[in-house]
């Protein structure tokens, strides 16, 4: 007679009075293992603590802000007469000399149709144009934006917090994107009388009663002591790192 030993299908794994099959036991952690992850979790401690300890370095040396770009004087050339345009040839990256004639205006309503010249207003690089060959002008209107690539500058905007620790003649270093790698060096030229935002074309208004409280920057110019042979084009974004007083 058959016994339910002799019946066993000889799976060692127990099985509960229900059917279910007990989850099988995890096997630990080898000693080499265990020893590979509070090696990782080590180095990761080190790693955040030396951020933390560079970052508030850092912090207590310089007022600090990525909200920069390069910036230079702007230079219109605009139209000197309303009538059609001929003879433009200016597009981004155009260098131009003072009194260069860049095109012509064909003034319309006379049964000789006079030109008059665009003339550039100084020796700059054109960094927008707003026109084309043919197109009608009106007088005074702004044909192409130019700077002078040799008195560009640096605006940074920084949050009203921390102006207080912005000086006039400070050192400041920063880097260009468009740079990696390469540090370049100048010094607080001039703080805005004012926010940003004042002097903005839509300023902010609490007339609707729903005013929210933000943090205002304040543009700060730096001039640039050395640019390093580098061709630096307003718009550039540039990160910034102003020398506090006493540093």
């Amino acid at each position: 007679m058959s016994t339910p030993q002799d019946t066993a299908t000889g799976d060692d794994t127990a099985t509960p009075a229900d059917g279910t099959p007990e989850p099988a036991k995890r096997r630990p952690l080898k000693r080499s293992t265990k020893i590979a992850l509070a090696v990782i979790i080590v180095v990761a401690l080190l790693a955040a603590i030396a951020f933390a300890v560079s970052y508030f370095l850092n912090a207590s040396r310089f007022v600090s802000t990525d909200n920069a770009q390069v910036d230079g004087t702007q230079i219109p050339i605009v139209a000197p007469a309303s009538g059609t345009l001929t003879g433009w040839d200016v597009s981004v990256g155009t260098v131009v000399r003072k009194n260069q004639v860049l095109g012509r205006v064909e003034l319309q309503g006379a049964y000789v149709q006079p030109q008059l010249p665009i003339r550039a207003p100084a020796d700059a690089t054109v960094a927008t144009t707003n026109t084309a060959e043919g197109a009608y002008l009106t007088a005074g209107s702004q044909l192409a934006i130019a700077y002078d690539p040799t008195d560009v500058y640096v605006t940074a905007r920084v949050d009203e917090t921390d102006i207080d620790e912005v000086q006039v003649g400070r050192p400041v270093d920063f880097t260009v994107d468009a740079y990696p790698g390469r540090t370049f060096r100048g010094y607080v030229d001039q703080i805005q009388g004012g926010a940003a935002a004042v002097f903005s074309p839509f300023p902010q208004s609490n007339s609707g009663g729903n005013f929210q409280k933000v943090t205002q920057v304040i543009p700060v110019r730096v001039g640039i002591t050395d640019m390093q042979g580098a061709d630096l084009i307003p718009g550039m974004n540039v990160t910034v790192d102003i020398h506090k007083p006493g540093e």
